[in-house]
């Protein structure tokens, strides 16, 4: 019976040791436009906000049609659903909800 309660206490150590909070991770990926237009600002929302995150378009830049950058969403936070938001120089906007960001290596905008 003691090699049972050893193993079980053994058992109980290694699952507290790898089960310890959750890791926040920032987010990186490619931003491509493959639009005819250029994007003026990218944003992002937590799902279960009600208000878009700063342009993650480097401040007095633009994303010109045809070409991509590296976003960095860098929030800590441990969510992979986020509501996205880009706008072009030409005043339209794509607002897409609920996108899975972290299995992510590039997002890709087109006309």
């Amino acid at each position: 019976m003691t090699n049972f309660i050893r193993l079980a206490a053994a058992s109980a150590v290694a699952a507290f040791i790898f089960s310890g909070p959750a890791q926040a991770e920032d987010l990186e990926f490619l931003l491509i436009n493959a639009s005819s237009a250029d994007i003026i600002e990218f944003q992002v929302s937590d799902t279960a906000d009600d208000y878009w995150s700063d342009n993650l378009i480097p401040t007095g830049y633009v994303l010109p049609a045809g070409n991509e950058i590296e976003v960095l969403i860098a929030d800590g936070e441990t969510t992979c659903s986020y509501d996205i938001r880009a706008i072009w120089d030409d005043g339209s906007e794509y607002v897409e909800y609920n996108a899975d960001l972290c299995d992510l290596g590039e997002w890709e905008f087109t006309d």
